[in-house]
């Protein structure tokens, strides 16, 4: 049967049917927003034109590098280096010259002076070494390296080996082969097959998305919306990041992750404003005007709150030492902050304008359940028959995922996180072959020019190097030496964090060690000190807001502690996945026998800030029935009846996202993928739609419980409308 329904005019948006309560702020400022359509339209129209502008130029001016631990001693060596050793700094650009004939014939001479000649021509190459017999000509005579000194900051070398990794290659001829490695070389093929990977995934992910989103409207209109936030959201943030480069380098993945969050809480947020909405004008017959104050009184301050929440657990990480870290997370935080605008403006401006053809397009089932689902409200009811047993098989699934973290282990990137193929990764088995294992990961020493003869001591007599090359003096008059130092064992070994540590503690006072992967080594250490203070915080700030939404202490507390449960189960899969090797012939990767340090700390806060989403949707419907009702029942079935639908559809389209990028070829999309996947997929159906129903019926009214002593400090948040 079809229902009839006026045409929309200006004057039915406005028309008041019926007494209504008096909306709120954002109910206001809904209603605002759709009396004044054409005015929102336009300054929105305006924000995307203006940064728009800049968006096509954000990838070129995004940087590649800032994966260091600032102030940490290896960063002070390498600046160091590059001012006063002729920038043989870990950011230099080493060139190997591999031939079936002596370097010392006259076709290898002439291919090493092209390569000489080209860097020499670059205006980030300062000083050009050339090889030298003994020290970077192998003991066959077949293998030279020409090194490139680093003339720029690390972010600019990244692009510099960009722009020479390619014509340096194609220097080279019958039996002679030119490959660039070194780390600035790595980190140009890492971010390369890791951007195309990811644009490849989300490329791949669109019409995955698009389905499923027409699926949960069961409208090809209203499932568009979601991916009108997306484009709003990511083109304003692309814009603005790519005026930040002016002021300070971000991270091209900066980028990325936008582009990631941006489409998934474009979703999440429209799925739960739309449904709400239709919920109120299809379900309930309620004016266009009345629809959406209602609907931002209530869905639109639930996603006020978990935009907020989003944006304080990205906003921890601000707390790790490192340029790449703080500038993802900053590029997450501006695509929320737009996506977030763009969900209180646009689209309540939007839903009035289209209002009925919202549903346009339709499917049969557009209208099914409205805003309450019967399906959800059913099985919240089973969940308030049966609490023991769905809670504990929940918690039991939970638990025995999460046992494997226990000993999950960590490590910075090893030279398997680039395809084979690449430059670095060629170069970088060319080292080890002519110069042994630890010679692509060559140690950096610098020490007061007084102390050499006690600082070559201590390096000729260490158990973990295979060699000491001669030693330098600085250039400047500053009476620095350095000396390299060649590990026994390959670059991505946990042994040689070992070594590093020693060296530091035995070598005279005033001297220093770095080189890659001593970088790797202090980041790595930045990590593990900064992880638990992240998550310390994540965990308090979010608690804290809960308590200020839902002004419950009981239920606030299980909201965030829940959260734990899935993250860990996400980080127990990873451990079998990515270090134990489970299923690496499947996803196509060669295992490296750890997880990637920056993995937990990020990750976590991805998790986490993604996770309060359903927690602030589903509980916040909760709550919005107990202030009518004072029933727990009411609230704990009503809640999972009104929100049920919303999480499920948008874990679903989050859950294909993800693991779009765990087929993915490189390693750190597969890691990210798996990771999110699975904890999004734990959250959604394990902790939000079971557990936290569970615990909401054990607990009673004790979950909504608040001192008398904190109600006089709190604001007060209603999420009834009116």
């Amino acid at each position: 049967m079809s229902i009839t329904r006026p045409p929309q005019t200006e004057s039915n948006i406005s028309l008041i049917d019926d007494p209504e309560p008096t909306p709120g702020l954002l109910g206001r400022l809904g209603a605002w927003s759709v009396t004044h359509k054409r005015r929102v339209f336009l300054t929105w129209l305006l924000i995307i034109v203006v940064l728009g502008i800049f968006a096509p130029n954000v990838e070129k001016a995004l940087s590649g590098a800032g994966w260091q631990a600032d102030g940490s001693q290896s960063v002070t060596v390498r600046t160091l280096a590059q001012k006063d050793f002729g920038g043989q700094a870990s950011s230099a650009i080493e060139v190997v010259i591999n031939s079936s004939s002596p370097v010392s014939s006259p076709r290898v001479a002439a291919t090493i002076l092209s390569v000489e000649k080209m860097l020499k021509a670059s205006p980030d190459i300062s000083e050009v070494v050339s090889p030298v017999p003994g020290i970077s000509i192998s003991a066959n005579g077949r293998t030279a390296i020409v090194l490139g000194g680093a003339a720029s900051d690390p972010n600019t070398m990244v692009r510099a080996a960009d722009a020479l990794k390619g014509p340096l290659a194609a220097l080279g001829s019958q039996g002679i082969t030119v490959t660039a490695t070194g780390a600035s070389v790595l980190w140009s093929d890492f971010n390369t097959a890791n951007r195309t990977a990811m644009m490849r995934s989300e490329m791949f992910s669109w019409p995955v998305t698009l389905a499923i989103l027409v699926l949960a409207f069961g409208s090809l209109v209203a499932a568009g919306l979601p991916l009108l936030l997306t484009m709003a959201g990511l083109l304003s943030a692309a814009g603005l990041l790519d005026l930040l480069t002016k002021v300070t380098p971000i991270s091209i993945w900066a980028m990325n992750f936008a582009l990631m969050f941006a489409l998934a809480l474009g979703i999440d947020y429209a799925l739960f404003i739309v449904v709400r909405f239709r919920g109120a004008h299809f379900g309930r017959h309620r004016d266009i005007r009345h629809s959406i104050a209602e609907t931002m009184d209530s869905a639109g301050k639930a996603v006020l709150f978990s935009g907020v929440t989003v944006l304080i657990s990205l906003s921890s990480v601000m707390v790790v030492p490192s340029p790449a870290f703080r500038s993802m997370a900053g590029g997450i935080m501006l695509a929320v902050a737009f996506v977030l605008a763009a969900s209180l403006t646009l689209l309540p401006a939007v839903l009035g304008h289209l209002g009925d053809r919202v549903d346009a397009l339709a499917l049969p089932w557009v209208h099914a359940g409205e805003h309450r689902s019967k399906r959800f409200a059913a099985w919240g009811e089973l969940l308030w028959r049966r609490p023991l047993i769905f809670g504990a098989a929940a918690l039991v699934a939970l638990v025995a995922l999460a046992i494997p973290v226990l000993g999950l282990k960590t490590a910075m990137p090893s030279i398997k996180v680039v395809p084979p193929s690449a430059s670095s990764r060629i170069g970088y088995a060319q080292v080890q072959k002519a110069f042994g294992v630890g010679a692509p990961g060559q140690l950096q020493v610098i020490v007061p020019a007084s102390e050499v003869a006690t600082a070559t001591s201590v390096l000729s007599r260490d158990k973990g190097l295979a060699g000491v090359t001669p030693v330098q003096f600085s250039k400047d008059g500053s009476r620095l030496a350095m000396m390299g130092a060649v590990p026994n064992v390959d670059p991505s070994s946990p042994v040689l964090g070992a070594t590093i540590q020693r060296l530091r503690t035995e070598l005279p006072e005033g001297s220093l060690v770095g080189g890659a992967p001593a970088e790797n080594y202090d980041l790595q250490a930045a990590l593990s000190s900064k992880t638990p203070v992240v998550i310390g915080l994540v965990l308090l700030l979010g608690f804290i807001l809960l308590v200020i939404a839902l002004r419950a202490l009981l239920i606030a507390a299980i909201g965030v502690l829940t959260s734990l449960l899935a993250t860990a189960g996400a980080f127990g899969v990873a451990r079998l996945v990515f270090q134990n090797g489970d299923g690496h012939n499947l996803l196509g990767f060669v295992p490296q026998g750890f997880l990637d340090a920056w993995g937990p700390v990020f990750f976590f806060a991805m998790i986490f800030a993604i996770s309060m989403d359903y927690t602030v949707f589903l509980l916040s419907s909760a709550k919005e029935h107990y202030e009518v009702s004072g029933d727990p029942k009411d609230a704990m079935v009503n809640g999972v009846a009104h929100s049920g639908r919303v999480i499920f559809s948008a874990a679903a389209v989050m859950i294909a996202v993800f693991f779009t990028f765990a087929l993915s070829g490189p390693l750190p999309p597969k890691e990210m993928g798996i990771i999110l996947g699975v904890a999004v997929f734990l959250d959604a159906f394990l902790v939000r739609l079971v557990l936290v129903p569970v615990l909401l019926r054990l607990t009673g009214r004790a979950a909504w419980w608040l001192p008398s002593w904190l109600d006089k400090f709190l604001p007060k948040v209603n999420f009834a409308h009116g």
